[in-house]
């Protein structure tokens, strides 16, 4: 018996006569069904006509390819329990069916089938490259997940927002690839189950509101980071211009202006500078899990020796709590996922004129309606804005008669604020998240440089304010520098 001979009589014949079962063809019919979708979906976004809905994604690359498996999974099931059935009942025929090639209906039957399984190949091929891709795209990770909105909000006006979220939450290589993905799992089932909790709080698995920071599992700045930033690189001195308004009826502007020695490692190899200064190795220990306090620090010097700096209130213990090597996110930890305080947002907005500081008493009534309690981000789109315009209604009715459409676009302008870093279901608030960059609105530099942390030999941690800046002027109106600088 030829080869040809022995697959039709062995194999052909009998999968032909088992496949004929409900399982099977059912399984073929959502195979086809799903297959089309999929290929019709991929042939309109070639041509561009899709929405940017995210949950879109999620159908077409990860449930319809889910569900096209199951489909083709569904054929040989259907055929080994119809084998088993007929065992049982003694009804297998001696002699299945004929197959015989001679016959054009069939040989097209052959042929439909051949084709349809290099179809298959390709769409499963194809499904699996476009399901990994989206997966890894920023729109899956902060879209598709309304626990993400917060970061992701952040992420959109951050400067990192053409960085994927991948290139620093995952590392390179399967066994990082794979661990994320166990880890979205894990993730998924938490906000799956989540609306089950208030039944079993403490056998149903939840996720944390809000998430928590930093994220401890994130890779060393040496992957994420300088992979784009170069360590060794000289940023020289740097002018930083701060507009504060006042609570008074004219918004008082007056302007810090600033040069920030952010240094790095200039032609002739000096560490000089912030950047600098912080390249050499040093080690800390952080004592709350957002790395707020930081009581002991001990720093690697250029002759190999070692100088440990402890906070005054340890006595030189070394305090219990992870220790870390400091990198670029001990500092920069909110770098792709900033939230400002509310002055930092009113007074940003003020200054770039999105809010006018021309309006009556804008900077303390915005401050004062961002800082509102409100249920959901819903609740503060309306009660925002009508919050001023009652104010003005109430305070100062010509207000609303010749800069109407001021108050209107400041009404707007101070619900994106608030949009932008409050979240009510996920319990993020104005300053849940601090920055540990500067030392204005949060502890920031001065967790460390803060004169308290004391070597043994009587040196200490400079909280010298020259060592990283020079102030040219502090809260002045119309400062004479930026008219030198020829900036006003």
């Amino acid at each position: 018996m030829s080869v040809l001979q022995k697959l039709r009589e062995e194999w052909i014949r009998p999968a032909l006569f088992f496949g004929n079962n409900p399982v099977s063809l059912a399984g073929g019919a959502i195979t086809t069904g799903s297959g089309v979708t999929m290929i019709s979906y991929w042939m309109a976004q070639m041509a561009g006509h899709l929405s940017s809905n995210p949950y879109l994604g999620i159908i077409f690359f990860l449930f319809l390819p889910m569900l096209f498996l199951i489909g083709l999974a569904l054929i040989p099931v259907g055929i080994v329990l119809r084998r088993r059935k007929l065992l049982r009942e003694g009804l297998i025929p001696a002699e299945f069916p004929k197959v015989d090639l001679n016959d054009r209906i069939f040989r097209h039957g052959i042929d439909i089938v051949l084709v349809a399984t290099v179809v298959n190949f390709l769409v499963v091929a194809t499904a699996s490259y476009h399901g990994a891709t989206y997966m890894d795209s920023p729109q899956f990770c902060g879209s598709s997940c309304h626990v993400m909105s917060p970061e992701y909000t952040a992420y959109k006006v951050s400067p990192h927002s053409h960085v994927a979220c991948v290139e620093c939450h995952i590392g390179s290589g399967a066994e990082a690839y794979f661990s994320a993905k166990i880890n979205g799992t894990k993730q998924l089932i938490e906000v799956t189950l989540h609306p089950l909790v208030p039944l079993a709080p403490r056998l149903i698995p939840t996720y944390p509101t809000p998430i928590p920071s930093p994220v401890t599992s994130l890779r060393p700045a040496r992957y994420t980071c300088e992979s784009c930033h170069s360590p060794r690189r000289f940023d020289g001195d740097k002018l930083l211009v701060k507009s504060d308004f006042a609570d008074d009826e004219k918004n008082t502007e007056t302007q810090t202006v600033l040069i920030l020695h952010l240094g790095g490692v200039d032609s002739l190899s000096h560490y000089i500078g912030i950047h600098g200064v912080h390249l050499g190795h040093i080690e800390y220990i952080a004592t709350d899990p957002s790395r707020t306090t930081i009581p002991w620090v001990e720093r690697t010097n250029p002759d190999g020796s070692q100088t440990t700096y402890v906070a005054s209130a340890l006595n030189g213990a070394e305090p219990k709590g992870e220790r870390r090597v400091m990198d670029c996110i001990d500092c920069h930890n909110r770098a792709a996922h900033t939230f400002v305080t509310a002055e930092e947002a009113i007074n940003s907005a003020m200054a770039a004129g999105s809010i006018s500081p021309s309006l009556p008493y804008i900077h303390k009534e915005g401050l004062a309606l961002l800082k509102g309690s409100y249920t959901s981000q819903a609740e503060a789109r309306v009660k925002i804005p009508a919050g001023l315009e009652a104010f003005y209604r109430s305070q100062n009715p010509a207000v609303l008669t010749e800069k109407a459409a001021l108050v209107q676009a400041a009404g707007k302008e101070l619900y994106l604020l608030y949009s932008q870093n409050v979240f009510p279901f996920m319990k993020v608030t104005w300053g849940t998240h601090p920055n540990h960059i500067g030392h204005q609105s949060y502890p920031g530099c001065f967790r460390c440089h803060d004169s308290d942390h004391v070597a043994k030999d009587g040196t200490f941690i400079t909280q010298d304010c020259s060592a990283c800046h020079n102030l040219l002027a502090v809260d002045e109106s119309k400062p004479k520098v930026l008219s030198v600088l020829g900036i006003h």
